[in-house]
């Protein structure tokens, strides 16, 4: 089917995926681009929607064979559905992930995200846990929804091959501790040395203004990275990608 309006219904419909109502309403997400498009192919996820410009028969025939509603459309349709300002030819719907916690966690490393709340920081961060070979990525009250447009992209698929749970942090990283994980913090007041890490752990970041809160920190061994030049401080995703790889490292030393 080619759909030439930007009132499609169909179309109106993608796009109400932009808002975090709209993607609690319906229960799926948006991505575009081809790379994106393909890891949600590769990955198995479940695919709602699927819009394409003519010319691209082969992607059309592996969305249909996805089991994506397929639809054809012409470029200003696609420009109206996509959030960058030059997007590649193709977009869709996916189902989201059930996101909530397991009954017992994995064995491994985890990152937990407390009230991370710039997209492309939590993004960015759940894409380093995945290269890092994390087994989840858990993610507190207040921090930004990982299936909004900017965190998919900033993920890069990630967030289709890691999984991602939410809920109360107090209450998971109890579990987490109990379980045997050990929890570590990255907190500007700790240690410059890593405390001694087994086959469970848990790494902390907290907000890019005011860190782990208060309560959280409590439960945990505090690290901060030896700094040799005058910053006090990092961005949180850079942060957590370099504690994450010190970690990683750690545990397969």
């Amino acid at each position: 089917m080619l759909i030439e309006s930007t009132h499609n219904e169909n179309v109106k419909k993608a796009k109400a995926l932009a808002s975090k109502k709209g993607r609690a309403e319906q229960g799926f997400h948006f991505i575009e681009g081809e790379k994106l498009v393909r890891e949600a192919v590769v990955s198995g996820a479940e695919f709602g929607m699927a819009f394409i410009e003519e010319g691209h028969d082969l992607m059309h025939a592996v969305l249909v064979g996805s089991g994506a509603e397929v639809f054809t459309v012409k470029r200003r349709v696609m420009e109206s559905l996509t959030n960058t300002e030059n997007p590649q030819w193709v977009c869709a719907t996916i189902k989201t992930p059930s996101m909530n916690v397991p009954s017992f966690y994995p064995t491994g490393l985890i990152v937990v995200l407390d009230r991370v709340q710039e997209p492309g920081n939590l993004g960015t961060i759940i894409r380093t846990a995945d290269a890092m070979g994390a087994v989840g990525v858990l993610i507190g009250e207040g921090s930004a929804d990982p299936y909004a447009p900017k965190p998919v992209r900033a993920s890069m698929g990630s967030v289709y091959h890691i999984p991602v749970w939410q809920g109360d942090l107090r209450t998971e990283l109890s579990r987490l501790s109990d379980e045997g994980s050990i929890l570590i913090c990255a907190h500007l007041k700790g240690d410059e040395v890593l405390p001694e890490i087994g086959e469970r752990c848990a790494l902390i970041i907290g907000n890019e203004s005011n860190g782990v809160s208060d309560d959280i920190s409590e439960m945990c061994s505090l690290y901060r990275l030896p700094m040799y030049g005058f910053a006090e401080s990092l961005n949180a995703s850079v942060a957590a990608g370099i504690i994450t790889y010190e970690i990683a490292k750690k545990m397969r030393s």
